[in-house]
C-alpha cells in the first residue's frame, strides 16, 4: 500500500516563504515522477511543478522564477520551495507520485490529502 505524506503547508503572508515536502513509502515499483498540483476554490486542480527520476523538471508558467522543485529519488521524496508567493497561489496542494508498472510500458499514479497553502495579508 502506497503512502504519500504530505508536510509545510500554512498561512503566510504576501512576498513570504513556504516549503513543501512529500514523502512516498510502500512502493515496490521504480518511481517515473513525483510532483505536485494544485487546486482553488472553484477551479480544476494544475500542474504546479514536476520532477522526472532523471532529475527533468517542469513547471507552470505561473510559477515560474518563484517556485523550485527537487527530489531525493532513494528516499522517493519531493519538495517544493515556494518563493514571492501571491494571493493567486492559494489552494490546496497536492503530492503526486507516478510509478512504472513492472512488466509493462505503463505508469499508475498515486495521489496524496493534499496540504493548504493561504497566501493572505
Amino acid at each position: 500500500q502506497v503512502q504519500l505524506v504530505e508536510s509545510g503547508g500554512g498561512a503566510v503572508q504576501p512576498g513570504g516563504s513556504l516549503r513543501l515536502s512529500c514523502a512516498a513509502s510502500g512502493s515496490r515499483s521504480s518511481m517515473n515522477a513525483m510532483g505536485w498540483y494544485r487546486q482553488a476554490p472553484g477551479k480544476q486542480r494544475e500542474l504546479v511543478a514536476t520532477i522526472t527520476s532523471g532529475g527533468s523538471t517542469n513547471y507552470a508558467d505561473s510559477v515560474k522564477g518563484r517556485f523550485t522543485i527537487s527530489s531525493d529519488n532513494p528516499k522517493n521524496t519531493v519538495y517544493l520551495q515556494m518563493n514571492n508567493l501571491n494571493s493567486e497561489d492559494t489552494a490546496v496542494y497536492y503530492c503526486m507520485f507516478r510509478v512504472n508498472v513492472p512488466a509493462t510500458y505503463l505508469q499508475y499514479t498515486y495521489w496524496g490529502q493534499g496540504t493548504q497553502v493561504t497566501v493572505s495579508s
